[in-house]
C-alpha cells in the first residue's frame, strides 16, 4: 500500500480528519461486527490503526491458540466477554490468575492441566461469569466442581466426561448453582439417582439437561419430570431407563420439546407412545437406534405432534412403506429426517415420504441401500428447499438422479455419495449447485480429474471435500481444484496414491485450509509438505501415516510454518530423532501426536522429543514397547500434565 493509500484510509500515524481515523471507535466497531472472516478483520486491523483501536475496544470474544500471550492479550482487549482456551496447549491453574474481571463465558475443554485451584481463581476474578465449558477435563472431580459452585450467577455449565465428578460434586454444584439453565453430565458415571434427584429440587429454572452414558435409571426421570421448565433431554445410551421410566416423564411438565433416547437398549415405540402421549409440543425426536420395531400406538400418537415435531431420527430401525407414508401423513412439518442404516427403505417409502413432507431440507439415508434414482427423482420434485443430502453406500443411483436433484435442489449446501460409484458425468451435474459446501465421494474409484474439474468450476464456497481413495486423481485435479475453490478448509486425499509433491504444491495455495489427510501416499516427500506449511499457515490437522518418503525435510518445514498445527499423525514415516525433537520442540500449539512404527527415531529420540513437549501434549499414541524403555519420571510427568497415551500393541522395531 502506497504512503497516499495509508493516508486516505486512516492508516497513518496521525489518521484522522477526512479518513476511517475519523470515524467514532463505535461506529467502526460495528463495521467491524459485519466482517465475519478472521483474516478479513485481521486485514481491517493492518490497513488502519483506527480499526486496530476500535477491534481492541470492541471485541467480546477471544479463542487463545498458546498460553503465553495470555496476560497480553486480557489487557489488549479489555471488553472482552466470551473467552476460549479449549486450544490452549499447556494451559495451567497459573494462567487463570491473569486479570478475567469482564469475562461471562469461558471455554475450557479438554484443558486437562487445570484444576481446582485454578477454577477457584476463575470464579473470584469473574463477578459475572454465566457460563463454564469443563467437557473431556478427565480428571476433574468433586473439588474441581466445588470451586465452579462458587459461580453463583452461572446459566450453563458442562461437565461433560469429567469422569471423577460424583453426586457428592454434582451437590455442591446445584446448591451453588441455582439459577442453571442448561447443565451437561454426559459421561460422569459416577452420578447416581440420587444426585439427579437433588438437581431437580433446586435447579428450577433448568431448560437443558444431559445425562447421556449415565448409569441412572426410572427414579431419575421421575425427579427430572418435575421440572417444569425443561426444554431439551439428552439421555443416550442410558440403559437403565425402559419404558416405566418414559410414562413417567410424560406423566410429568408438559414443556419438553426437545428429547433424545437414541441408543436407550430397553426402550420400546410403547414407551415413546406413551411420552408423547404427555407431551404434545416436541419438536425434535431422536430415537436413533433404539426401537426394534415401529408399534402402531407410537405412529399413532406420532400424529398428535403434527404441527410441532420438525425433526424425527429413527436410524437403524426396520422401516416399510407403510410406515413411511404414516409419517408423511402424521408429521407433514419436517424439516429434518434420520434413516440411516434402516432397512426396508425403498423408492415407493420414500416417495410417500416427501410428497407429503415438502419442507424437509436434511434428508439422510445412509446405507438404504434399496433406493435406486426413483427415490432421488421424488425428493427433487418435492422437496425443492433440501440442503442435506446423505446417500452413503446407496450404490444403486447414478448421474440420472443427480442431475435431478442438482437441477431442482439449488439450496443443497452438502451431499454425501460416499461409496456410491457416482462418476464424472454425475459430477458435472452436482457442479450446478453452486451453493455447495460439503461434499463427500469417497470410495467413488471412477471419478477422475475431469470430474474434479467440473466442481472446480463452479463450486467455489466449497470448504469440505472428500475424496479419499479416489485412486484415479492425480496432480492435474489438484490444480483444477486450488485454482476453483480457494475457500476449502478440510480436505481428504488418503490411498490417492497418484498425487506426488507436484499436487501438494498445488494445495500451498489453499490459504484457509485447516485439516489435510494424506494417509499412504507413497509419491510424496518432504518438499511437498514444505509446500503445504509453507502455503497453509491455517493448518491445524495433518495426517501422513504411511507416507513412506517424507522425511525430516517434512518435519523441518512443518516446525517452521505450521505454527497453529495442533494433530500431527507421522506414523510409519523415515524422520529421524533430530526431526521428531525439533518438530515436538518448535510447534507450542501441538497436542495430539500419533507415532507409530517411526523405525529410524531410537530411544534417546523419543525420550528427547518427549520431554520437549512434556506440558503441551494432550494425547499420544505409541508403540507399548516404549512403555518399558522410556524413563519412568518422563512417563510420570505426561501423566502429570494430563496427557492420555494410547499403547499400540505391536512388536518395538527400530534401526541401528
Amino acid at each position: 500500500m502506497s504512503e497516499e493509500e495509508t493516508q486516505r484510509y486512516g492508516g497513518g500515524a496521525g489518521a484522522g480528519g477526512d479518513g476511517i481515523g475519523g470515524l467514532s471507535l463505535d461506529l467502526l466497531g460495528q463495521v467491524l461486527d459485519r466482517v465475519r472472516e478472521p483474516r478479513d478483520r485481521k486485514s481491517c486491523r493492518l490497513v488502519s490503526r483506527a480499526f486496530a483501536r476500535a477491534e481492541a475496544a470492541h471485541r467480546r470474544s477471544l479463542r487463545v491458540l498458546r498460553r503465553e500471550p495470555l496476560p497480553r492479550l486480557l489487557r489488549a482487549f479489555p471488553s472482552l466477554e466470551r473467552l476460549d482456551l479449549s486450544a490452549c496447549a499447556s494451559l495451567d491453574d497459573a494462567s487463570l490468575s491473569s486479570s478475567l474481571s469482564g469475562i461471562r463465558r469461558v471455554c475450557l475443554a479438554r484443558a486437562t492441566g487445570v484444576g481446582w485451584r485454578g477454577l477457584e481463581a476463575l470464579v473470584a476474578a469473574c463477578p459475572r461469569l454465566e457460563a463454564v465449558d469443563l467437557s473431556h477435563c478427565v480428571g476433574a472431580g468433586d473439588r474441581e466442581a466445588a470451586a465452579v459452585a462458587a459461580a453463583a450467577g452461572l446459566r450453563e455449565l458442562s461437565l461433560e466426561k469429567c469422569l471423577a465428578v460424583t453426586d457428592m460434586g454434582l451437590a455442591k454444584v446445584v446448591v451453588g448453582c441455582t439459577r442453571l439453565e442448561r447443565l451437561s453430565i454426559k459421561w460422569c458415571r459416577e452420578i447416581s439417582d440420587i444426585g439427579i434427584d437433588l438437581l431437580s429440587k433446586k435447579c428450577l429454572e433448568l431448560r437443558s439437561l444431559d445425562i447421556s452414558y449415565l448409569k441412572v435409571g426410572n427414579e431419575s426421570l421421575r425427579s427430572i419430570s418435575s421440572l417444569e421448565k425443561l426444554e431439551e433431554l439428552s439421555m443416550v445410551c442410558c440403559s437403565c431407563i425402559d419404558d416405566d421410566g418414559l410414562e413417567l416423564l410424560g406423566k410429568g411438565s408438559s414443556s419438553l420439546q426437545r428429547i433424545d433416547v437414541s441408543r436407550c437398549d430397553h426402550v420400546t415405540s410403547q414407551g415413546l407412545a406413551s411420552l408423547i402421549d404427555g407431551h404434545n409440543f416436541l419438536q425434535k425426536l431422536n430415537a436413533a437406534d433404539s426401537l426394534h420395531e415401529m408399534g402402531q400406538s407410537f405412529l399413532s400418537n406420532l400424529a398428535k405432534l403434527k404441527d410441532t415435531l420438525t425433526v424425527l431420527r429413527l436410524d437403524g430401525l426396520e422401516v416399510s412403506s407403510s410406515v413411511l407414508l404414516a409419517i408423511g401423513e402424521g408429521c407433514n412439518n419436517l424439516v429434518e429426517i434420520s434413516l440411516s442404516k434402516c432397512n426396508g427403505v425403498t423408492d415407493e417409502g420414500i416417495s410417500s415420504l416427501v410428497t407429503r413432507c415438502s419442507q424437509l431440507r436434511v434428508i439422510d439415508l445412509t446405507c438404504c441401500n434399496l433406493l435406486t434414482n426413483n427415490a432421488l427423482d421424488s425428493i427433487a420434485d418435492n422437496c425443492k428447499m433440501v440442503e442435506r443430502l446423505r446417500l452413503e453406500s446407496c450404490s444403486s443411483i447414478s448421474e440420472k438422479g443427480l442431475e435431478q436433484i442438482a437441477t431442482c435442489c439449488p439450496n443443497l449446501k452438502e451431499i454425501d455419495l460416499t461409496d456410491c460409484g457416482v462418476n464424472d458425468a454425475a459430477l458435472q451435474h452436482l457442479a450446478k449447485s453452486s451453493e455447495l459446501l460439503i461434499l463427500k465421494l469417497g470410495l467413488c474409484s471412477s471419478i477422475s480429474d475431469k470430474g474434479l474439474a467440473f466442481i472446480s468450476s463452479s463450486c467455489g464456497k466449497l470448504i469440505e471435500l472428500d475424496l479419499y481413495r479416489c485412486n484415479s486423481i492425480t496432480d492435474d485435479g489438484l490444480a483444477a481444484l486450488a485454482n476453483g475453490c480457494k475457500k476449502i478448509k478440510i480436505l481428504n486425499l488418503c490411498y490417492c496414491n497418484k498425487i506426488t509433491d507436484t499436487g501438494l504444491g498445488h494445495l500451498g495455495s489453499l490459504e484457509e485450509l485447516t485439516n489435510l489427510e494424506l494417509r499412504c501416499l507413497v509419491r510424496i516427500t518432504g518438499i511437498g509438505i514444505s509446500s503445504v506449511a509453507i502455503g497453509c499457515k491455517n493448518l491445524i490437522e495433518i495426517d501422513l501415516k504411511r507416507c513412506y518418503s517424507v522425511d525430516d525435510a517434512g518435519l523441518w518445514a512443518l516446525a517452521r510454518y505450521a505454527l497453529n498445527l495442533r494433530q500431527l499423525t507421522i506414523s510409519y514415516c523415515q524422520v529421524t530423532g533430530l526431526g521428531l525433537c525439533h518438530l515436538m520442540s518448535s510447534l507450542r500449539c501441538l497436542q495430539d501426536v500419533k507415532m507409530v512404527h517411526l523405525s529410524w527415531v531410537s530411544i534417546e529420540g523419543f525420550e528427547m522429543a518427549l520431554r520437549a513437549a512434556c506440558g503441551r501434549l494432550k494425547k499420544l499414541k505409541m508403540l507399548s514397547g516404549l512403555k518399558s524403555v522410556l524413563s519412568p519420571e518422563l512417563l510420570q510427568m505426561l501423566q502429570a500434565c494430563g496427557c492420555r497415551i494410547r499403547w499400540v500393541n505391536k512388536p518395538l522395531v527400530y534401526k541401528d
